[in-house]
């Protein structure tokens, strides 16, 4: 009974601390959502102390909005956009996410094998004249001798509309975003130039993540040692993910495919898409890169800034790996 009374008493007097809040906002149908689902599954979260309030995002743009509104303190958008803010004065910074990026795919029948046979064809392009992975092609030709704005017809559009397209013919060639490369992938089509190829041909040591975790610069000093354990979580799932076929079968409600090829492309694409090298390797081939498409691009791009600004890559601390 004594035993059971100080037990009792020691309980009561050791301190409870909160967990730490972590507002993320995340895309219902977007891999961010199934790594959050390892961690929500695993309990990773709570294990690191950690309280994580998921606000869901309509599109990439909601996601940067919700950023810039201060409505949420972490989420995966695209690099150049951080540092399109960050040149702009809004001090954000990125952490790797995925190099998952797309390619220009080709039915695999088509007679087209090379960026040259483009020519005299249509060509769809996935988001704007500066989408990120369209600048890349176009950097990669042009050292190959091509201007793939001559002598092919260009289509700029939605991800989903340019998939269409394709599928229905009114293009021969689809620059797309990873996820609708690999549907076309399970549909019959095939990679005739992979974007990560044209990384590697503008002199890139390995492929780039060109989406990452971000966060301001301001919430990040006030509440270092959260977004510390948070990223240390995110890896462990990341672990999880790369090593479990099962732990695919458990997300394939959420992942929505329409058949197994497509599963499986989306669970092969995304394992490799996984970042494993030091945040200097990718802060050293983000600054070539990124002063190649500058030099593409023009002013329209980033106005006058040629570098990426100091300070965009957020570097862990020696205890957070």
């Amino acid at each position: 009974m004594l035993r059971t009374i100080v037990a009792i008493l020691l309980l009561a007097a050791t301190p409870s601390y909160a967990a730490d809040i972590l507002r993320i906002g995340v895309q219902k149908t977007g891999t961010f959502a199934w790594q959050l689902d390892v961690i929500k599954r695993h309990g990773l979260a709570s294990a690191a102390n950690l309280d994580l309030k998921l606000t869901e995002l309509s599109s990439p743009d909601a996601g940067k909005l919700a950023l810039n509104a201060g409505s949420v303190d972490v989420a995966v958008v695209d690099w150049l956009w951080v540092a399109r803010e960050r040149a702009l004065g809004t001090r954000l910074q990125f952490y790797p996410y995925s190099t998952a990026i797309g390619a220009i795919m080709v039915k695999q029948d088509a007679p087209l094998h090379s960026l040259a046979d483009l020519k005299g064809h249509t060509l769809s392009v996935a988001g704007g004249p500066l989408d990120k992975s369209w600048l890349i092609v176009q950097a990669a030709a042009i050292r190959r001798g091509l201007d793939l704005k001559r002598g092919v017809t260009l289509q700029y559009g939605a991800p989903p509309l340019m998939f269409q397209k394709t599928l229905q013919g009114e293009s021969q060639a689809n620059l797309n975003y990873w996820n609708f490369c690999a549907r076309l992938e399970a549909r019959g089509y095939r990679p005739l130039y992979d974007v990560r190829e044209a990384q590697t041909d503008l002199g890139l040591k390995e492929p780039l993540a060109l989406t990452g975790y971000v966060f301001s610069e301001k919430f990040a000093l006030a509440h270092k040692d959260a977004i510390e354990r948070f990223l240390t979580v995110a890896q462990k799932a990341n672990d999880i993910l790369q090593q479990s076929d099962a732990e695919w079968e458990a997300l394939r409600p959420l992942m929505q495919v329409e058949d197994q090829a497509t599963f499986l492309a989306y669970r092969d694409r995304t394992r490799e898409g996984i970042p494993r090298r030091t945040i200097a390797a990718e802060e050293t081939d983000a600054r070539t890169l990124f002063r190649t498409l500058t030099d593409i691009a023009g002013p329209a791009l980033l106005g006058s800034v040629k570098e990426i600004p100091p300070g965009m890559y957020y570097h862990r601390s020696s205890s957070g790996g």
